[in-house]
């Protein structure tokens, strides 16, 4: 249906085209719920090439294409046009910009902002594909221009703090490292696998001006991720913080209690039935029940017990302003450690006592990693919601999409 001079200028109004772009048909398809609009570039018009933005001659026109624009009303919207080349004397012939979509997308700036503020409110893609009405594949490329528009815009100035974190991808032995930046709360990049090769990657992918920026790195006791801090951020200072140092001692104190309990329920005894949480929990959350519960447990003299009791005296090191006075402190809690005669709390005294320079750090920095487990949640949605990314390069674009703080809409 040919639709009068009025309409078309209305259309043209709506789209924002700036002249001499102009809407010469609007077709209104009932049956279909379907308005696809037909925009123009005048033949006699010249064009800027894109590379340069000289002012050039015609060379042809593409084949027709067609973008997804947002509904009018409850009708599925589509521009389509043939959009022209330019020959420029200097970069040949290309296919010029159009105001309306970015390079290579089928969709408009306005269709992709809306479908991203709809993959934020959803936290799933497919969830976001059923209300935008399109496939998953349609709306991960929406997601993945978003973050590549993003990356290339992020302001990386200033970070001085980071952490270096690993997290599982797949079941089995497959993992992914990640980089955030403390201070910003941001996630910055994410790598498959967590060897000397991968920390090395994760390290690349900040350029290297602001490598030489950072002051200091929170990260595990892992060889591989302390060798690759060293070699590209040496003027850096590593920090082991409380963050993973509770987490070693949480573990061996729960080697010790699964290794009580099972010698325990050979005799009968089922003291240490369901009590693992309650070693695990900061006493400062615990209700009234368990705090008596877990009070009576220890007065048991149980080995889970003083493993808990060697844990919790340790707390007070990162009370600890001067290093001297925590080297003094770390000398004693560690000779108490070492003669407690429960193996787990001697072998982790042991790792702490290889890496205690890089302790003591954390006293200057007082950075931890601790934000991570604020991203646990969001990156266990990120993999429940894909039900498990076989592709780590999605499982990358989905976590820098809902944690990279990005800017991620059209510019």
């Amino acid at each position: 249906m040919k639709n009068s001079s009025d309409l078309h200028q209305h259309y043209s109004l709506l789209l924002g085209l700036v002249p001499p772009w102009t809407v010469i048909n609007v077709d209104l398809r009932m049956q279909e719920r379907l308005v696809e609009i037909d925009v123009q570039w005048p033949s006699d018009h010249e064009v800027e090439c894109p590379e340069c933005q000289r002012s050039c001659k015609i060379k042809d026109h593409r084949e027709e294409r067609r973008w997804r624009h947002l509904d009018t009303m409850q009708f599925q919207t589509v521009i389509k046009s043939r959009v022209p080349r330019s020959e420029c004397p200097d970069h040949g012939v290309k296919t010029i910009s159009v105001p309306w979509a970015g390079p290579s997308s089928r969709f408009t700036l306005l269709f992709e902002r809306f479908a991203i503020d709809v993959m934020i409110a959803a936290k799933s893609i497919k969830e976001a594909a059923k209300l935008l009405g399109l496939s998953w594949d349609q709306v991960h490329h929406i997601q993945s221009r978003a973050v590549e528009r993003g990356l290339a815009h992020r302001n990386l100035d200033k970070i001085k703090n980071v952490g270096i974190d690993e997290k599982s991808f797949l079941k089995g032995h497959k993992y992914a490292l990640l980089m955030v930046d403390i201070d910003g709360k941001r996630i910055l990049d994410v790598v498959e696998g967590r060897t000397l090769e991968s920390a090395n990657q994760l390290w690349s992918r900040i350029p290297e001006e602001v490598r030489t920026g950072v002051d200091a790195v929170a990260m595990d006791m892992w060889d591989a991720f302390i060798t690759s801090a060293k070699t590209n951020a040496p003027q850096a200072n590593i920090v082991h913080d409380k963050f993973h140092i509770s987490k070693y001692l949480n573990e061996a104190v729960d080697k010790v209690r699964r290794a009580e309990h099972r010698d325990l329920m050979r005799d009968g005894d089922e003291t240490l039935k369901g009590a693992k949480y309650l070693f695990l929990k900061n006493p400062a959350n615990m209700s009234d029940n368990e705090k008596e519960k877990f009070k009576n447990l220890r007065m048991n003299n149980l080995k889970a017990g003083r493993a808990w009791s060697l844990k919790e005296q340790f707390s007070d090191f990162w009370n600890y302003s001067y290093k001297a006075s925590a080297e003094k402190f770390f000398k004693q809690w560690y000779w108490w450690a070492t003669h407690s005669r429960l193996k787990p709390m001697v072998d982790v005294a042991k790792l702490m006592k290889r890496h205690l320079n890089n302790i003591l750090t954390y006293l200057r920095h007082q950075i931890t990693n601790a934000m991570m487990e604020g991203f646990n949640s969001k990156i266990q949605s990120i993999k429940a919601n894909a039900r498990g990314f076989r592709n780590f390069a999605n499982y990358r674009i989905a976590i820098l999409f809902y944690c990279g703080r990005l800017n991620l809409y059209p510019l």
